[in-house]
């Protein structure tokens, strides 16, 4: 992995350095972004956004970037694919010279596509289908997040390796390339290391029905040792609230669309308990030496501290970015997509690295295990998976 110069430079925190060899210049380096604010996705994508901003101010504070200051540019992308597109393609006409793409390839594949155009780089601070990916966006797209085969991986083996959880009941909700993902890959690697799926069923957003599943549930000669639901807010909460107000007690285990302070108020005390999730990281030291100095900076920012690890994506974005930036010495789109492939980052959101192009940006990455009991979240630790299906 390429490493920075010990050139004359301004050290940061969070394993960053920022040359100061680079004559100050007038214009600043924009980075647009089109993160939803309203609709489905702006849970993940407000969060992100926060933590964005955090970063950038951070770092305008200690010089910016190339001896210039950054910029950021969002437009609400409203949870909608055209919309993203079109702001995606606004801020490009702004100067924008990087693109941040919504939390999911549903809505932040537009964003990186148009970014593709203008031969820019484009991060999504969350989005883990392997659909995003450069084979489908193209050679200068990234993610920040795990793909949902480390992310379904990483749940299988905590199941059956670490819980002696054996069989498994699936319920995956047909929204979006995510949720269907990540079932798909949480049950063919709980399959491939033992596991038995007695069954697999399906459950469409915004039913707010959860009837008939239950019923399915219910009826299975043989009651499995582990429930993996593949859904979002709200219909999630809904979702988990029926099953445990019939006294069923089984664990329940999914993915990041978990990390939602949302959810721990919908389940409370009574309903939240042996709950699990993969997510990015842990906001507290336990997670990462440096997550406590970001908490502090994020207080100041915003007045109070943040309630779900998303914020973490968006730093860690602006942070990559800003790295790669410098290793590539200008923000050309073909140069700091090399910086991104040959540069480990050490993110908040843990050690990260990824392949070449050829190989899809595939990002190397471990995943946080979270607990859920009493309605509170808790830190298990990281975790790398030892296999994963291939994408």
């Amino acid at each position: 992995m390429k490493s920075l110069g010990r050139i004359s430079q301004l050290s940061l925190a969070f394993g960053l350095t920022f040359s100061l060899a680079v004559p100050v210049l007038a214009d600043d380096i924009i980075i647009g972004g089109a993160l939803s604010l309203t609709g489905v996705q702006a849970p993940l994508d407000e969060a992100g956004l926060k933590g964005a901003e955090v970063a950038v101010k951070y770092l305008n504070e200690q010089g910016g970037v190339l001896g210039k200051q950054l910029k950021l540019i969002n437009i609400d992308g409203k949870s909608d694919p055209v919309v993203v597109g079109n702001n995606a393609i606004n801020a490009i006409n702004q100067g924008a010279k990087l693109i941040i793409a919504p939390c999911d390839f549903d809505f932040g594949g537009p964003a990186s596509r148009e970014a593709q155009n203008a031969d820019l780089v484009g991060i999504s601070t969350c989005a883990s289908d392997p659909l995003y990916s450069s084979w489908s966006l193209g050679d200068k797209q990234f993610t920040l997040a795990m793909w949902n085969t480390t992310m379904g991986a990483t749940a299988a083996e905590f199941a059956y390796k670490e819980r002696n959880w054996k069989t498994a009941y699936v319920v995956t909700d047909q929204f979006i390339a995510y949720t269907k993902s990540l079932s798909k890959y949480f049950t063919q690697h709980f399959k491939d290391i033992g596991g038995e799926v007695l069954l697999e069923d399906s459950y469409t957003q915004g039913a707010q029905d959860f009837s008939a599943q239950l019923a399915r549930l219910q009826a299975l000669p043989n009651k499995p040792d582990v429930i993996f639901i593949s859904s979002y807010m709200p219909d999630l909460g809904t979702i988990i609230r029926a099953i445990r107000e019939v006294g069923i007690t089984t664990p329940i285990i999914g993915g990041d669309s978990y990390d939602d302070p949302s959810l721990f108020d919908a389940l409370g005390e009574r309903f939240g308990n042996d709950v699990y999730f993969v997510g990015h990281t842990w906001m507290g030291p336990e997670a990462h030496p440096d997550m406590p100095k970001f908490i502090d900076l994020y207080k100041a920012q915003f007045g109070s501290e943040p309630d779900t690890s998303f914020v973490a994506t968006g730093w860690d974005t602006v942070m990559m970015m800003a790295k790669a930036i410098e290793v590539a010495g200008s923000t050309d789109g073909a140069a700091v997509a090399k910086a991104l492939e040959e540069t480990e980052f050490d993110l908040l959101t843990g050690k990260l690295s990824y392949s070449n192009a050829e190989l899809g940006h595939q990002p190397n990455k471990s995943a946080a295990i979270i607990a859920v009991n009493a309605g509170k979240p808790s830190f298990l630790g990281w975790r790398r998976v030892e296999s994963q299906p291939n994408p």
